[in-house]
């Protein structure tokens, strides 16, 4: 199993964050790895909405079916799969130390099926990086908190 966490402020509310990640299709915006993300469930998203997402990661194209499994005040999970790998994106999110700031806790965490399995000391540093990439993405996308002085 590969996991990543990242924890880090940014300049929204927790509620206007839970209510940007609930959407997953939404990733292509904020997870370096997303080509594409689709809804394919009918209606709102609410627990058990499910995307389709292509991925590339480490020069690799995959493709999961997300499903939001968990969605309450400061919380959203999403687990995708397919026969290789499942995966969990487990996003927290809490008021940060200034006003209208949150602090998002992502964790990421990648079970391999098979011969894959092979390939996790290799991914884990791929997905290092990645999870750099995704704390730099929504940062840029909600912004930074201006530090006080």
């Amino acid at each position: 199993m590969v996991e990543v966490t990242r924890s880090f402020t940014v300049s929204a509310t927790p509620n206007a964050v839970t209510d940007y990640l609930k959407d997953f299709s939404r990733a292509v915006e904020w997870d370096p790895g997303t080509v594409t993300c689709e809804q394919t469930s009918v209606g709102p998203i609410a627990v058990g909405t499910r995307w389709h997402n292509v991925s590339k990661i480490g020069g690799m194209e995959t493709e999961l079916t997300y499903e939001l499994t968990r969605l309450e005040p400061g919380r959203v999970v999403f687990v995708g799969a397919n026969d290789t790998a499942t995966s969990t994106d487990d996003i927290t999110i809490t008021a940060g130390d200034q006003p209208d700031t949150s602090t998002p806790t992502y964790h990421a965490s990648i079970e391999f099926a098979g011969a894959a399995k092979l390939a996790a000391p290799i991914a884990k540093m791929v997905f290092e990086k990645l999870g750099n990439d995704t704390e730099d993405n929504l940062v840029r996308i909600f912004g930074s908190p201006k530090e006080s002085h």
